[in-house]
């Protein structure tokens, strides 16, 4: 055998034992999925394998509560009447904000909400006022307010 072919066979048993020393150490446990809260559930995308868990659809929910969590507004879409008072509260361990996409003094606008904060806002014009945090512009919501 010559040296090039040693040298082949040694980094490759090398690698094989960096792998199984990873699997042993990582306890041979596949990762298990986050569960989620009845309102998380409720509000899944169901129609494709998505990893994400917190609603992100269009699909409009009748309330007048939004949760910040897990980098996401849940539900992403919310029906409201008229005279509606929305709150937003924040169970995510960094601030977020309420920012609507159109600024207006009919939609809302808030400062940072931080961990447990909430931030309300009285829709006094029906309309759709589609809105993100700030500091995570990926993060979007969406209020329909009808008559």
């Amino acid at each position: 055998m010559g040296s090039r072919t040693k040298a082949i066979i040694i980094v490759v048993i090398v690698l094989v034992v960096a792998v199984i020393a990873a699997v042993v150490i990582m306890g041979g446990k596949k990762k298990t999925p986050t569960t989620t809260t009845s309102t998380d559930t409720m509000n899944m995308d169901t129609s494709n394998n998505s990893t994400d868990t917190l609603n992100n659809s269009s699909t409009a929910v009748a309330t007048d509560a939004v949760m910040i969590q897990g980098f996401a507004f849940s539900p992403g879409t919310i029906t409201v009447k008229v005279g509606t008072k929305v709150t937003w509260t924040n169970k995510d361990s960094i601030g977020h904000t309420v920012t609507a996409d159109t600024p207006s003094s009919d939609a809302p606008n808030s400062d940072t909400i931080n961990k447990n904060g909430t931030y309300s806002f009285t829709f006094n014009k029906a309309g759709t006022y589609s809105y993100h945090c700030t500091p995570h512009p990926y993060m979007k919501g969406t209020v329909v307010v009808t008559e």
